[in-house]
């Protein structure tokens, strides 16, 4: 029995210097850079990433093909409906308590995020990891957030986030993070207000990769660059929209007593107790523009089943159309977007960016279409970590991009 033990301690001892060895990693998500926003001839920073490394054609999302859920599915490998965020705003039916992205008391709660981030894993063993942005970074818990980290701030100069990294990579090499996430929503702000097409959409595109200019220059200028790898991802990309494509539900189902849990591109409704079928029965009636599951029935695809935050009936809206209630449809159209996401994620206008370069990462590389939940577990092969088996990303969909292979 001992000498088991000091043989399981030996390769733990081993795991932890590896790991601790490895190079500098910064993921870095630009939220709603869609798939093909490199393609424009505004992004030769980025052009440079894809020249010195891999390359995807896309980055398939995670169902429902929006902000939170995606990011917590690339820093987990796993689906929303298994690490709880299935929205940016959720209702807990035993609780009462709702999620919203701008309540920064609900961020912080732990009780919604169920799965275990990378630098919760990384931690664990040694990797110190920092954050300045990402969803489920601010957790109120001090194991279950990287050692060092921002709260977020929407108006925070861009430059000055990369000053930030770069200064926790200054720090002594005991105190130093191995692991890093930077996030910029430039595209998903202006592609919202103005469509993916539009010339200001082009103008954060081009915001974007001087970001990426100023960047690698620094990690030149601090001689880090080549012991760095850079990850680029996005969430989601984004489709064009207008006021016009909105179904609204209300008159399908006067009369009916229930409750909308969640609107948009997707519609949660929980029917009260014995009027499941009728609900049901009436939206599948008028089902234009629009497809209605029961929960139980939710095509497997989806992987947007079985979590108890999600509502007995769904209805998913065709790409550039959204669903809901009245209320919702004189919101929306006062909204005016000119762009949205968060449609079926094997739509190809959903699909985002990922780009990587680095000492771990195959030059000038070009491969198909990545899925974001297999990023946690290339990051664990990264870092020489075990991959846990309770995620729903696999290593061999990816790890093919790493140089070691």
């Amino acid at each position: 029995m001992k000498k088991v033990t000091k043989l399981t301690l030996f390769f733990v001892l081993v795991q932890f210097i590896a790991s601790a060895q490895s190079p500098y990693t910064i993921l870095i998500s630009f939220d709603g850079f869609r798939y093909d926003y490199m393609d424009r001839g505004i992004t030769p920073n980025l052009w440079k990433v894809a020249e010195n490394g891999v390359k995807a054609l896309s980055l398939r999302p995670s169902f429902p093909s929006i902000t939170f859920p995606n990011h917590y599915s690339i820093i987990t490998g796993m689906y929303p409906e298994n690490h709880g965020l299935i929205n940016n705003t959720m209702y807990n039916p035993v609780t009462g308590a709702t999620y919203r992205l701008n309540d920064s008391l609900a961020v912080q709660d732990p009780s919604w995020y169920q799965g275990e981030a990378f630098w919760e894993t990384a931690q664990r063993y040694g990797i110190t990891t920092a954050s300045f942005f990402w969803p489920g970074s601010e957790i109120n818990l001090e194991y279950r957030r990287p050692k060092y980290f921002k709260k977020y701030d929407h108006n925070y100069p861009y430059k000055k986030r990369v000053d930030g990294i770069l200064e926790w990579l200054s720090m002594p090499l005991a105190e130093r993070p191995r692991f890093l996430t930077l996030y910029f929503d430039a595209t998903d702000s202006y592609g919202h207000k103005f469509g993916p097409d539009s010339d200001s959409t082009n103008k954060a595109i081009s915001i974007l990769d001087d970001v990426t200019g100023y960047l690698l220059d620094k990690l030149k200028a601090a001689n880090l660059l080549d012991s760095t790898n850079l990850i680029f991802v996005s969430d989601h990309g984004m489709t064009a929209i207008d006021k016009s494509k909105f179904v609204d539900v209300t008159p399908f189902i006067e009369g009916e007593k229930y409750k909308i849990w969640a609107e948009g591109t997707y519609l949660l409704i929980e029917p009260e107790t014995g009027n499941e079928e009728s609900v049901y029965q009436k939206l599948k009636k008028n089902e234009t523009h629009y497809k209605v599951y029961r929960r139980e029935e939710m095509p497997a695809f989806y992987h947007f089943s079985s979590n108890p935050l999600i509502s007995k009936i769904i209805a998913v809206a065709d790409i550039g159309w959204e669903i809901g209630g009245t209320e919702a449809k004189q919101k929306f159209e006062r909204w005016n977007s000119g762009g949205v996401h968060g449609f079926d994620n094997n739509n190809i206008q959903m699909h985002g960016l990922f780009l990587a370069m680095g000492p771990s990462f195959k030059k000038n590389y070009r491969i198909g279409t990545v899925w974001n939940i297999d990023i946690y577990p290339l990051l664990c092969e990264i870092f020489n970590i075990p991959i846990p088996r309770k995620i729903d990303g696999r290593a061999e969909r990816i790890d093919f991009i790493l140089n070691k292979f």
